[in-house]
Protein backbone atom coordinates (compact mmCIF):
# COMPACT_ATOMS: atom_id res chain seq x y z
CA UNK A 1 0.00 0.00 0.00
CA UNK A 2 2.91 2.34 0.70
CA UNK A 3 4.51 1.61 -2.66
CA UNK A 4 1.22 2.22 -4.47
CA UNK A 5 0.52 5.55 -2.76
CA UNK A 6 0.52 8.26 -5.41
CA UNK A 7 2.12 10.75 -2.95
CA UNK A 8 4.98 8.48 -1.88
CA UNK A 9 7.67 10.72 -3.36
CA UNK A 10 6.44 13.68 -1.29
CA UNK A 11 7.57 12.06 1.96
CA UNK A 12 11.08 11.93 3.36
CA UNK A 13 11.67 8.37 4.59
CA UNK A 14 15.45 8.22 4.82
CA UNK A 15 15.22 7.60 8.60
CA UNK A 16 13.65 4.20 7.90
CA UNK A 17 16.18 1.52 8.89
CA UNK A 18 14.38 -1.79 9.40
CA UNK A 19 11.22 -3.22 7.87
CA UNK A 20 9.57 -6.50 8.79
CA UNK A 21 6.76 -8.46 7.16
CA UNK A 22 4.50 -10.93 8.97
CA UNK A 23 1.10 -12.52 8.52
CA UNK A 24 1.91 -14.00 5.13
CA UNK A 25 4.81 -14.65 2.80
CA UNK A 26 6.09 -11.48 1.15
CA UNK A 27 5.76 -11.63 -2.67
CA UNK A 28 9.19 -11.34 -4.28
CA UNK A 29 7.93 -8.67 -6.68
CA UNK A 30 6.97 -6.41 -3.74
CA UNK A 31 10.28 -7.14 -2.00
CA UNK A 32 12.20 -6.10 -5.11
CA UNK A 33 10.16 -2.92 -5.65
CA UNK A 34 10.63 -1.93 -2.01
CA UNK A 35 14.38 -2.49 -2.04
CA UNK A 36 14.73 -0.57 -5.30
CA UNK A 37 12.79 2.40 -3.95
CA UNK A 38 14.17 2.57 -0.38
CA UNK A 39 17.51 0.75 -0.75
CA UNK A 40 16.74 -1.38 2.34
CA UNK A 41 15.37 -4.94 2.52
CA UNK A 42 12.19 -6.21 4.15
CA UNK A 43 12.89 -8.90 6.74
CA UNK A 44 10.47 -11.73 7.40
CA UNK A 45 8.86 -12.69 10.72
CA UNK A 46 6.88 -15.88 11.36
CA UNK A 47 4.79 -16.96 14.33
CA UNK A 48 1.28 -17.53 15.66
CA UNK A 49 -0.94 -16.70 18.61
CA UNK A 50 -0.30 -20.12 20.17
CA UNK A 51 3.50 -20.08 20.06
CA UNK A 52 4.41 -16.41 19.68
CA UNK A 53 7.28 -15.47 17.38
CA UNK A 54 9.10 -18.46 15.91
CA UNK A 55 11.44 -17.20 13.16
CA UNK A 56 13.17 -13.99 12.15
CA UNK A 57 15.35 -13.10 9.20
CA UNK A 58 18.88 -12.21 10.27
CA UNK A 59 19.40 -8.46 10.00
CA UNK A 60 23.12 -8.74 9.29
CA UNK A 61 22.58 -10.12 5.78
CA UNK A 62 20.16 -9.83 2.89
CA UNK A 63 17.14 -12.13 3.33
CA UNK A 64 16.84 -15.07 0.97
CA UNK A 65 13.71 -14.88 -1.24
CA UNK A 66 10.93 -17.03 0.17
CA UNK A 67 12.51 -17.66 3.56
CA UNK A 68 10.72 -16.99 6.84
CA UNK A 69 14.02 -16.83 8.71
CA UNK A 70 15.86 -18.77 11.40
CA UNK A 71 14.07 -20.22 14.44
CA UNK A 72 14.69 -18.34 17.66
CA UNK A 73 16.98 -20.10 20.13
CA UNK A 74 14.10 -20.39 22.59
CA UNK A 75 11.99 -22.33 20.07
CA UNK A 76 12.43 -26.01 19.21
CA UNK A 77 11.16 -26.76 15.70
CA UNK A 78 10.43 -30.09 14.01
CA UNK A 79 9.35 -30.71 10.42
CA UNK A 80 7.25 -33.87 10.27
CA UNK A 81 4.99 -36.00 8.12
CA UNK A 82 1.52 -34.80 9.24
CA UNK A 83 0.07 -38.32 9.16
CA UNK A 84 2.77 -40.05 11.24
CA UNK A 85 4.45 -37.11 13.04
CA UNK A 86 7.78 -38.66 12.04
CA UNK A 87 10.54 -36.22 10.98
CA UNK A 88 10.92 -35.81 7.22
CA UNK A 89 14.21 -36.23 5.38
CA UNK A 90 16.54 -33.27 5.03
CA UNK A 91 15.27 -30.79 2.43
CA UNK A 92 11.77 -32.27 2.27
CA UNK A 93 8.68 -30.29 3.20
CA UNK A 94 6.42 -31.22 6.09
CA UNK A 95 4.25 -29.78 8.82
CA UNK A 96 6.01 -27.49 11.31
CA UNK A 97 5.78 -28.33 15.02
CA UNK A 98 7.01 -25.85 17.65
CA UNK A 99 7.77 -26.26 21.34
CA UNK A 100 9.13 -23.94 24.03
CA UNK A 101 8.47 -23.11 27.68
CA UNK A 102 6.19 -20.31 26.46
CA UNK A 103 4.02 -22.09 23.88
CA UNK A 104 0.41 -23.10 24.35
CA UNK A 105 -0.16 -26.39 26.19
CA UNK A 106 -3.91 -26.54 25.61
CA UNK A 107 -7.09 -24.55 24.88
CA UNK A 108 -9.37 -23.62 27.78
CA UNK A 109 -12.39 -25.97 27.87
CA UNK A 110 -11.71 -27.19 24.30
CA UNK A 111 -10.38 -30.75 24.62
CA UNK A 112 -10.98 -31.67 20.95
CA UNK A 113 -9.10 -28.62 19.69
CA UNK A 114 -6.32 -29.26 22.20
CA UNK A 115 -5.98 -32.85 20.95
CA UNK A 116 -5.76 -31.67 17.33
CA UNK A 117 -3.18 -28.96 18.03
CA UNK A 118 -1.00 -30.11 20.94
CA UNK A 119 1.01 -33.31 20.64
CA UNK A 120 3.49 -34.89 23.05
CA UNK A 121 6.84 -35.96 21.56
CA UNK A 122 9.80 -37.01 23.69
CA UNK A 123 8.16 -35.68 26.82
CA UNK A 124 7.61 -32.22 25.33
CA UNK A 125 4.39 -30.59 24.12
CA UNK A 126 4.58 -29.39 20.53
CA UNK A 127 2.05 -27.17 18.76
CA UNK A 128 1.03 -28.23 15.26
CA UNK A 129 1.28 -25.07 13.19
CA UNK A 130 -0.76 -26.34 10.25
CA UNK A 131 1.90 -24.85 7.95
CA UNK A 132 4.16 -26.79 5.60
CA UNK A 133 7.79 -25.67 5.54
CA UNK A 134 11.20 -26.96 4.50
CA UNK A 135 14.69 -26.25 5.82
CA UNK A 136 17.77 -25.30 3.82
CA UNK A 137 21.42 -26.09 4.52
CA UNK A 138 21.77 -22.93 6.65
CA UNK A 139 18.88 -23.88 8.93
CA UNK A 140 16.54 -21.26 7.50
CA UNK A 141 12.91 -22.23 7.01
CA UNK A 142 10.97 -21.73 3.80
CA UNK A 143 7.21 -21.44 3.87
CA UNK A 144 5.56 -23.88 1.46
CA UNK A 145 1.84 -23.75 2.17
CA UNK A 146 -0.91 -23.72 4.74
CA UNK A 147 -2.14 -27.30 5.06
CA UNK A 148 -5.70 -26.18 4.32
CA UNK A 149 -4.48 -24.56 1.09
CA UNK A 150 -2.84 -27.67 -0.36
CA UNK A 151 -4.88 -28.93 -3.29
CA UNK A 152 -5.18 -32.71 -3.55
CA UNK A 153 -5.38 -33.59 -7.25
CA UNK A 154 -4.86 -37.11 -8.65
CA UNK A 155 -2.77 -38.11 -5.64
CA UNK A 156 -0.57 -35.00 -5.82
CA UNK A 157 -0.40 -32.26 -3.18
CA UNK A 158 -0.29 -28.96 -5.06
CA UNK A 159 0.67 -25.63 -3.53
CA UNK A 160 -1.99 -23.01 -4.29
CA UNK A 161 0.54 -20.21 -3.75
CA UNK A 162 2.93 -21.72 -6.33
CA UNK A 163 0.23 -21.57 -9.02
CA UNK A 164 -0.77 -18.06 -7.89
CA UNK A 165 2.82 -16.87 -8.21
CA UNK A 166 3.02 -18.12 -11.80
CA UNK A 167 -0.24 -16.41 -12.72
CA UNK A 168 0.85 -13.16 -11.08
CA UNK A 169 4.02 -13.19 -13.18
CA UNK A 170 1.82 -12.69 -16.26
CA UNK A 171 2.16 -9.06 -17.38
CA UNK A 172 -1.61 -8.42 -17.32
CA UNK A 173 -2.42 -10.07 -13.96
CA UNK A 174 -2.55 -8.00 -10.78
CA UNK A 175 -3.95 -10.66 -8.45
CA UNK A 176 -4.80 -14.37 -8.33
CA UNK A 177 -6.39 -16.79 -5.91
CA UNK A 178 -6.15 -20.56 -6.49
CA UNK A 179 -8.39 -23.10 -4.75
CA UNK A 180 -9.36 -26.73 -5.05
CA UNK A 181 -12.82 -27.55 -6.36
CA UNK A 182 -14.18 -30.93 -5.12
CA UNK A 183 -14.31 -33.61 -7.84
CA UNK A 184 -15.32 -37.24 -7.24
CA UNK A 185 -12.90 -38.59 -9.86
CA UNK A 186 -9.66 -36.75 -9.07
CA UNK A 187 -10.21 -35.41 -5.55
CA UNK A 188 -10.00 -31.73 -6.42
CA UNK A 189 -9.62 -29.73 -9.60
CA UNK A 190 -7.64 -26.51 -9.67
CA UNK A 191 -9.52 -23.26 -10.14
CA UNK A 192 -7.95 -19.81 -10.41
CA UNK A 193 -9.75 -16.53 -9.73
CA UNK A 194 -7.86 -13.79 -11.56
CA UNK A 195 -7.89 -9.98 -11.46
CA UNK A 196 -6.43 -8.23 -14.49
CA UNK A 197 -4.65 -4.90 -14.47
CA UNK A 198 -6.72 -1.89 -15.42
CA UNK A 199 -6.72 -1.44 -19.16
CA UNK A 200 -5.71 -5.04 -19.93
CA UNK A 201 -7.33 -6.16 -23.16
CA UNK A 202 -7.51 -9.34 -25.19
CA UNK A 203 -6.44 -11.76 -22.44
CA UNK A 204 -8.66 -14.77 -21.89
CA UNK A 205 -8.65 -17.95 -19.88
CA UNK A 206 -6.97 -19.94 -22.65
CA UNK A 207 -4.05 -17.47 -22.68
CA UNK A 208 -3.47 -17.92 -18.95
CA UNK A 209 -3.82 -21.70 -19.24
CA UNK A 210 -1.13 -21.68 -21.92
CA UNK A 211 1.07 -19.45 -19.73
CA UNK A 212 0.77 -21.95 -16.86
CA UNK A 213 1.41 -25.00 -19.08
CA UNK A 214 4.71 -23.48 -20.18
CA UNK A 215 5.84 -22.97 -16.58
CA UNK A 216 4.23 -25.67 -14.45
CA UNK A 217 3.99 -29.45 -14.37
CA UNK A 218 0.87 -30.60 -16.20
CA UNK A 219 -0.94 -31.67 -13.02
CA UNK A 220 -0.52 -28.16 -11.54
CA UNK A 221 -2.22 -26.33 -14.43
CA UNK A 222 -5.65 -24.86 -13.53
CA UNK A 223 -8.70 -26.53 -15.03
CA UNK A 224 -10.82 -23.42 -14.55
CA UNK A 225 -10.14 -19.69 -14.86
CA UNK A 226 -12.59 -17.05 -13.63
CA UNK A 227 -12.08 -13.31 -13.95
CA UNK A 228 -13.21 -10.87 -11.24
CA UNK A 229 -12.77 -7.19 -10.45
CA UNK A 230 -11.32 -7.87 -6.98
CA UNK A 231 -10.35 -10.60 -4.51
CA UNK A 232 -11.56 -10.78 -0.89
CA UNK A 233 -8.88 -9.51 1.49
CA UNK A 234 -8.60 -8.78 5.20
CA UNK A 235 -8.14 -5.27 6.62
CA UNK A 236 -4.38 -5.76 6.45
CA UNK A 237 -4.47 -6.91 2.83
CA UNK A 238 -4.15 -10.67 3.40
CA UNK A 239 -5.88 -12.80 0.78
CA UNK A 240 -8.95 -14.54 2.22
CA UNK A 241 -8.57 -17.75 0.25
CA UNK A 242 -10.96 -19.56 2.58
CA UNK A 243 -13.88 -17.38 1.45
CA UNK A 244 -13.41 -18.35 -2.18
CA UNK A 245 -12.80 -22.00 -1.30
CA UNK A 246 -16.03 -22.11 0.74
CA UNK A 247 -17.90 -20.34 -2.05
CA UNK A 248 -16.78 -22.94 -4.58
CA UNK A 249 -17.70 -25.82 -2.30
CA UNK A 250 -21.18 -24.38 -1.78
CA UNK A 251 -21.56 -24.09 -5.53
CA UNK A 252 -20.56 -27.72 -6.06
CA UNK A 253 -22.84 -28.93 -3.23
CA UNK A 254 -25.75 -27.33 -5.08
CA UNK A 255 -24.85 -29.23 -8.24
CA UNK A 256 -23.47 -26.20 -10.08
CA UNK A 257 -20.38 -26.27 -12.26
CA UNK A 258 -17.35 -24.18 -11.20
CA UNK A 259 -17.91 -21.91 -14.22
CA UNK A 260 -16.46 -20.77 -16.48
CA UNK A 261 -15.02 -24.07 -17.61
CA UNK A 262 -11.70 -24.14 -19.46
CA UNK A 263 -10.91 -27.65 -20.83
CA UNK A 264 -7.78 -29.34 -19.46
Amino acid sequence: MILDNDRLDQYKLDSLLYCFCGGDVLPEEIYNRWETHFNIPIYQVYGSTEVGHVCYSRIDKKPKPGTIGLPLRSRECMIVNPATLEPVSSGESGELLVSSPYTLKGYWNKPDETERTCVSIGGKVFCRMGDFVCEDEDGQLYYVERSADLIKHKGYRISASEVEAILQDHPTVIGACVVGVPDVRVGERIKAIVVLKEGARGVGGSDLIKWCRERLASYKVPAYIEFRDMLPKSKVGKLLRREIRDEERRRVSKGKDPVPVIPE
